[in-house]
């Protein structure tokens, strides 16, 4: 499924992703993933939330650079071998990842992966079967 994620950049320097965790507490708006990568300079935090629309204006207005991306959002099974299965499928497919990051649903027996393609089409046409 495709979902919209948010990427913002960060200085590397203290407080930085405590800012931006800040002002989308106080504008109501939850994290649901996220990850984070780090260079010499700067930081790139990719998160999912419950409302992308509303978490791109807060954090443009909070100062931050942003930008919403489409990714793809596959469920896998919780158990030793669930992301072997799903990932199969994408190798049989030729699919080229650019990057992933996951979570898991707390209780559930299901952990969820989210994906950056170079071709989202594609991936999602082979996670379809």
């Amino acid at each position: 499924m495709l979902v919209k994620q948010i990427s913002i950049f960060l200085e590397n320097r203290p407080g930085q992703l405590a800012k931006a965790c800040r002002a989308l507490a106080a504008s109501n708006v939850n994290i649901v993933t996220l990850s984070l990568a780090d260079t010499t300079d700067f930081g790139i935090v990719r998160m999912i939330l419950d409302d992308h629309v509303k978490g791109f204006e807060v954090l443009s207005k909070a100062g931050f650079a942003v930008r919403d991306t489409e990714v793809v959002m596959a469920s896998v099974a919780d158990r030793p071998g669930g992301m072997a299965e799903l990932m199969e499928k994408l190798d049989k497919a030729d699919v080229d990842i650019e990057y992933s990051y996951a979570y898991a649903l707390g209780n559930s027996d299901k952990a969820v992966l989210i994906f950056k393609f170079k071709d989202n089409a594609k991936a999602e046409a082979a996670l379809a079967h």
